[in-house]
C-alpha cells in the first residue's frame, strides 16, 4: 500500500547516489520508504533554460515533491551546449531504469514511478515519459511537469506578456543551445508538445501559475493530451507564483503556492496509483 504522509513530516536528510554509466549520472535522494509500505518514487529534472541549474538549483520543487509523500531523486542531467539533445532525454531515461531496478530499497518493492520537472526540467519529464511509452518499459505512473519549457517558438501571448518588448530572453537562447538544428524542433522527444503522437502516455498532473511565462504552453499540451485520452489534472495557481524563476531560489520562507501544490501532488500521487490488491 502507497503512503502518503503529511507535510509536517520530516524527510529524511538527502543521500547522493550514482547511477553507472560513463560519466555516472549524480542523483540527490530526497524523503525514506515507509516501514512496512511503498511510497511513490519521483525521478525529479530541475529547470534552467537547458543551458543551467544543478541539483541546489532544483531543490525546491524536489523538496514539495518528497513532503507530499514521495521519495524523489534529483538528477544531474548533462546541459547544452556542451551536450544538446539527445543526451539529457537518454540521461533520463538510463536514471529511471535504474531507480526502476533500485526501487524495493529505496521506495518500497511496490512504489509507483513517476517523472517530473519544472521549466526545462518539464519537457525533459515529458520527453522521458514519451520514450518510456515507445520503449515499453519501465511501467510509469505518471507525469509532473510545472511551469514546463515546451514551446521552441517562444511566440505564446504569456511569454510576450512577461517579455514585453523584449526581443530575446534566456528561454529562447536555451532552445538555439539545445537543439541541434531546426530538424531536431520535430523530434517528439526534443519538443513533446509537437509529438503527433500521444495516445499510451501515463497520466499527466501539469500546473501552471498566472504570472508563468510558460503558462499558454503547459495549458495547451495539457488540452493535447486529454484530445488524445490521457487522464490529465491541471491546475493555475494564482498569479503570485513567480514561476518558473522562483522554483530556482531559496527563499528564508515557504513560498505562498507550497499548500496548493502538495493538494495537488498527494492527489495526483493517489490517483495515479492502483488500489492494492483485496
Amino acid at each position: 500500500m502507497v503512503s502518503t504522509p503529511s507535510s509536517s513530516a520530516p524527510l529524511a536528510p538527502a543521500q547522493t547516489l550514482w547511477v553507472p554509466g560513463t560519466p555516472p549520472l549524480e542523483l540527490r535522494v530526497w524523503g525514506r520508504k515507509p516501514r512496512g509500505g511503498a511510497a511513490p518514487l519521483v525521478l525529479h529534472f530541475h529547470g534552467g533554460a537547458f543551458v543551467s541549474g544543478d541539483l541546489d538549483s532544483g531543490a525546491c520543487l524536489a523538496e514539495l515533491l518528497a513532503s507530499s509523500g514521495a521519495v524523489v531523486a534529483s538528477l544531474a542531467y548533462p546541459l547544452a551546449p556542451a551536450h544538446r539533445f539527445p543526451d539529457a532525454v537518454e540521461a533520463g531515461y538510463a536514471a529511471l531504469e535504474w531507480l526502476h531496478k533500485q526501487r524495493t530499497r529505496l521506495a518500497g518493492s511496490t512504489a509507483p514511478l513517476f517523472v517530473a520537472g519544472e521549466e526545462a526540467g518539464g519537457n525533459l519529464a515529458a520527453a522521458v515519459a514519451l520514450m518510456v511509452r515507445d520503449r515499453a518499459h519501465p511501467p510509469l505512473a505518471g507525469q509532473i511537469l510545472v511551469a514546463p519549457m515546451l514551446d521552441p517558438c517562444n511566440a505564446t501571448a504569456s511569454l510576450r506578456q512577461t517579455m514585453g518588448e523584449a526581443t530575446g530572453c534566456k528561454w529562447m537562447d536555451g532552445w538555439q543551445q539545445y537543439l541541434r538544428g531546426p530538424m531536431d524542433a520535430e523530434h517528439p522527444y526534443a519538443v513533446p508538445s509537437r509529438a503527433q503522437r500521444l495516445a499510451g502516455l501515463p497520466p499527466a498532473l501539469i500546473l501552471t501559475g498566472g504570472d508563468d511565462p510558460m503558462r499558454d504552453e503547459a495549458l495547451a499540451y495539457a488540452e493535447r493530451l486529454r484530445g488524445a485520452g490521457i487522464a490529465v489534472h491541471s491546475g493555475v495557481l494564482p498569479s503570485t507564483t513567480g514561476w518558473p524563476d522562483s522554483l530556482s531560489e531559496q527563499p528564508a520562507e515557504e513560498c505562498p503556492c507550497a499548500v496548493e501544490v502538495r493538494e495537488h501532488l498527494r492527489a495526483f500521487y493517489q490517483a495515479a496509483t492502483p488500489p492494492p490488491p483485496s
